[in-house]
């Protein structure tokens, strides 16, 4: 489809919507773009979803993409997901369209979406940074970039002073030690505690399950595999029933609000989807993240960044063996070994273990203060 038919199509729509607005028949608030191509559950289940969200929100406007059907609200033809694209950016680009939602989007890396779930133990919202796209080619730096992402979303949807807390997945306790020393140097972030005995801003999966936080950080794959099983657990897993689908693209300088859903969507998240879309778009999600970014580089997030510098020696002998009976936890996994080498290369007897909260360095009670300093020196330790 070329650009002049997008355009002729687009206009014959908004003349249509404009004479519905005068009639009554549509409101005058917010207007969300669905395309309808590329769904598991096929096409009417899509329209179902953008008729209920209708129904839902008096006010909100949505404007279908794809194939011709049944239905009241106005659709521009399309039988092809590349075209529908094209029309929905065009929308986007021409303010005809405030925020769009749409299937197997391709977002430019330094974008990623941030997905919004139900919790069943305490029927709490939940926001997952993220759930698709790449913010950044490096675990660590992604998930940092994760946050800032989140903590836009979460103020675009009303939530002033969202809490945070960070999954424990791999590379989690380096994502927390950068946070905290972002946040003392001057970009405010609101560390939520564990529902664990041992608290801290380090979640557990029991913490999915109560909301113990406002944006839990994680990375994409696992934000992505979590947000499948809040969405369908309660179906089978081929239907999505429940939550806001896999949220809207963030990045520091990504100015649209497209939101994306699965191929297994149901007509409930297709609905809601549509609603956090729009809401979005009425908190300017946009602008709130450019905001928060910056805030972010003011105080110091590239120099963060920026791989630590670790003095781990790649090769160490350990010392005479000891009985260790002490733990120290707070290390990442991904530097585990290298934090026992460090210590052996200062005379240290220590073994790596796990813990129920995740991984130790076991040393003996005489050398666990000396320890604890060395691993703090060298940036194992915040």
């Amino acid at each position: 489809m070329t650009n002049l038919e997008i355009k002729r199509q687009a206009g014959e729509l908004f003349t249509q919507l404009a004479d519905a607005i005068e009639t009554g028949s549509f409101g005058t608030g917010t207007t969300v773009a669905l395309t309808t191509l590329g769904s598991e559950l096929g096409v009417e289940e899509l329209v179902k979803g953008a008729e209920l969200a209708v129904q839902q929100n008096p006010g909100l406007n949505v404007v279908l993409i794809g194939p011709k059907a049944e239905t009241e609200l106005p659709v521009i033809e399309s039988d092809c997901e590349a075209d529908s694209h094209d029309i929905m950016e065009e929308l986007l680009a021409s303010g005809k369209a405030d925020a769009a939602v749409t299937l197997h989007y391709n977002f430019p890396l330094g974008v990623s979406t941030v997905g919004r779930i139900m919790t069943p133990a305490r029927g709490k919202p939940l926001f997952l940074a993220t759930t698709t796209g790449t913010t950044a080619t490096d675990r660590v730096e992604a998930m940092v970039l994760n946050t800032i992402g989140g903590i836009a979303v979460a103020k675009a949807m009303g939530i002033e002073n969202p809490r945070v807390g960070i999954l424990n997945v791999d590379g989690a306790r380096q994502v927390e030690r950068i946070l905290q020393t972002l946040n003392k140097q001057g970009y405010a972030i609101s560390f939520t505690e564990s529902v664990r005995s041992d608290g801290g801003s380090v979640l557990r999966g029991n913490d999915l399950l109560t909301g113990s936080a406002d944006v839990v950080v994680c990375d994409t794959l696992t934000g992505n595999l979590l947000m499948k099983v809040f969405s369908a657990f309660t179906s089978g897993g081929t239907y999505e029933t429940t939550g806001w689908g896999y949220g809207p693209g963030v990045g520091a300088n990504f100015a649209k609000i497209i939101n994306i859903i699965s191929r297994a969507s149901g007509a409930p998240v297709i609905a809601n989807a549509i609603q956090y879309a729009a809401n979005c778009s009425q908190g300017k999600l946009p602008e709130l993240a450019a905001a928060e970014f910056q805030g972010a580089y003011q105080a110091g997030l590239l120099a963060l960044l920026k791989k630590e510098e670790k003095q781990a020696p790649k090769e160490a002998a350990p010392p005479a063996k000891k009985l260790v009976t002490e733990d120290i936890a707070g290390i990442d996994i991904l530097e585990l070994d290298e934090a026992v080498r460090s210590l052996w290369a200062e005379g240290i007897y220590a073994e790596s273990g796990m813990g129920c909260a995740g991984p130790v360095i076991m040393v003996a009670a005489e050398d666990k203060e000396r320890a604890r300093a060395v691993l703090t020196e060298k940036n194992y330790l915040s």
